[in-house]
């Protein structure tokens, strides 16, 4: 199947629709590469690569390790990556899991010793996984990779900014001031190293210049010798020291022995008309794909009308997109987990008999007050960017740590911080996500890509936490509504439970977000519903997550264009290659 064609003589064409939603910013197109990233700085890196002839994993690689300078607290080389790639010559997706694992020694009964319940808490030490983003860098570009650039050519520019120092953003510098400073100033205490990553040991304000020449030289180490550069010798042992003298149980072995893993992307085709890919299990992704299943399920056996016939963001709308939303996490919460320590029922989560069967548990009227997880086996902080390149490639890529600058512990002498994400762990040996050694936690984070047929139609994702999935859910169903790839992105966005589904119990919170944009008159009446609604306004919309989509359309020549959007909720924008 072609990709979606641009006729300009049709009204119904996305950039011409400005009455379905008014953009705040206009839509970038682009004929040969795009990144689109939430740090103009880290844009320009990746652009840089793709003029050197690189492709859209090299840019990629580049445009990730520039955001750990531009924007670390919330992603960093002390974290965690997943890649999706769409090969243009293959027109198949392939996905790269670059999440680490708990140390080996870590066990429920240690974590319990310790007098934890429930989880590992955000600043304790057990809580890091081993980082996996510097080998997922060095995986993506040995095999998605042009070959014409090296890994000393895509490390420069971060080098460059790092060495030099960058002029610290808006967004972000209310990012660095409260993860630094508020609730428990986290830099400070969380180990002797704080001032590494800070201005004269204060959180920079907008405009301010920051240097960070000790993650330069970490870059400049994992250059030099590859992936040994960070999994063994100085880095290593640094992370090790620093871990084990806050009563972490992480060894050099745990860190030597890490690797990424090549898996199958797992997809679901929504309404005959796109396949959305995600990263399999130990991600959420699945999340999207079973809310997407639900949706169509529900519309399928007339439980709601066509999406497309109700108003955007009105309240039926909104009830049936939350309601599936909240269906899909009970099954994910419960099910997600690293499925080489214990079997995740994809195929069956994902079989047309179990999403029928959990659609039938919607009713239009009512919020269920209490969604537990089904089973199928009886029925059947963080940064997003994406970038496509002249031959057709996309790559759709994301890395966090987890929680801000995640412990907020930096490894002496390394320049970044080092990922919680081992809090996602339940302290529960019986739960599939328990916390065992050598095992990955549910993770969160979740690049997305969408074909029609097998070309490409959508790189894309939403970054933040437990809303990605629902971020997801929404920009897609936007484009498929009409509006164009920035549209998408700007539309008011609902969150549910700040996007912390209440894992503590066996349902999710039925606490809802909604984003300033919405009217009061539709809150009030998903209050009536039962929902328990709010309205999140100022910095408080970061909770929507910050998204950035590109676009493949074509021109009525037959060439392909990239159209793009970049989320107004983060610093950045879309860029195009001349």
């Amino acid at each position: 199947m072609s990709p979606v064609a641009i006729d300009w003589s049709k009204v119904d064409h996305p950039a011409l629709v400005f009455d379905r939603f008014p953009s705040r910013r206009s839509v970038v197109y682009g004929v040969k590469g795009i990144v689109s990233s939430s740090q103009p700085l880290a844009t320009e890196a990746g652009l840089e690569i793709l003029r050197k002839g690189g492709n859209a994993a090299d840019a990629a690689v580049a445009t990730s390790a520039a955001l750990n300078v531009t924007e670390p607290t919330s992603c960093g080389i002390g974290g965690d990556a997943f890649c999706l790639f769409y090969d243009a010559k293959t027109k198949k997706v392939q996905a790269l899991n670059g999440s680490g694992r708990a140390p080996q020694k870590l066990s429920v009964k240690y974590a319990q010793s310790r007098g934890l319940t429930g989880s590992i808490p955000h600043t304790d030490l057990n809580s890091v996984t081993v980082p996996g983003a510097a080998a997922a860098w060095i995986d993506t570009i040995e095999h998605f990779g042009s070959g014409k650039v090296t890994i000393a050519d895509i490390l420069d520019p971060a080098i460059r900014l790092a060495d030099e120092g960058v002029p610290v953003s808006e967004v972000h510098s209310h990012a660095v001031r409260y993860w630094a400073f508020s609730p428990c100033s986290l830099l400070k205490t969380a180990s002797a190293n704080g001032d590494e990553m800070l201005l004269d040991g204060k959180a920079p304000l907008p405009g301010q210049i920051i240097k960070l020449p000790n993650l330069a030289q970490t870059f400049r180490e994992l250059i030099a010798s590859g992936k040994d550069g960070f999994y063994k010798g100085r880095v290593a042992q640094a992370i090790v020291d620093l871990v084990q003298s806050k009563g972490g149980v992480m060894e050099l072995t745990d860190i030597a022995e890490h690797k990424s893993t090549f898996v199958e992307p797992i997809q679901y085709t929504y309404a005959n008309e796109v396949t959305v890919y995600e990263c399999p299990p130990n991600g959420q992704g699945i999340t999207a794909l079973i809310a997407l299943g639900i949706l169509e399920s529900m519309q399928e056996q007339g439980l709601v009308k066509a999406l497309s016939e109700m108003k955007h963001n009105s309240p039926e709308y909104l009830h049936t997109l939350i309601e599936a939303l909240r269906l899909a996490f009970a099954d994910s919460q419960w099910y997600v987990t690293d499925p080489d320590v214990r079997h995740v029922p994809v195929k069956e989560l994902l079989s047309k008999e179990y999403l029928a069967s959990r659609a039938r548990l919607f009713n239009p009227q009512r919020t269920n007050p209490r969604v537990i997880h089904g089973n199928p086996n009886n029925s059947s902080d963080t940064v997003y960017f994406s970038v496509t390149d002249q031959w057709g490639n996309a790559c759709s890529y994301i890395q966090s740590n987890y929680a801000g600058f995640g412990t907020g512990a930096i490894p002496k002498g390394c320049g970044f911080t080092l990922q919680n994400r081992g809090s996602a762990f339940v302290l529960d040996e019986n739960h599939p996500n328990g916390l065992k050694g050598g095992k990955r936690p549910y993770h969160t984070i979740i690049p997305a890509i969408a074909t029609r047929g097998d070309d490409l139609f959508l790189s894309y994702g939403v970054m933040g936490g437990f809303m990605q999935p629902q971020g997801h859910v929404q920009v897609l169903l936007n484009i498929l509504r009409g509006f164009t790839a920035q549209a998408a992105l700007d539309a008011p966005r609902f969150c549910i439970s700040a996007g912390t589904p209440d894992s503590a119990s066996e349902h999710t919170n039925s606490k809802i977000y909604l984003e300033e944009g919405i009217d009061l008159e539709t809150v009030n009446k998903l209050r009536d519903m039962g929902h328990d609604a709010s309205i999140a306004v100022g910095f408080d919309r970061g909770m929507m997550g910050r998204g950035q989509v590109i676009q493949r359309i074509q021109d009525i020549s037959g060439r392909t264009v990239w159209a793009a959007g970049s989320d107004p909720r983060a610093d950045g924008h879309a860029a195009a290659q001349i």
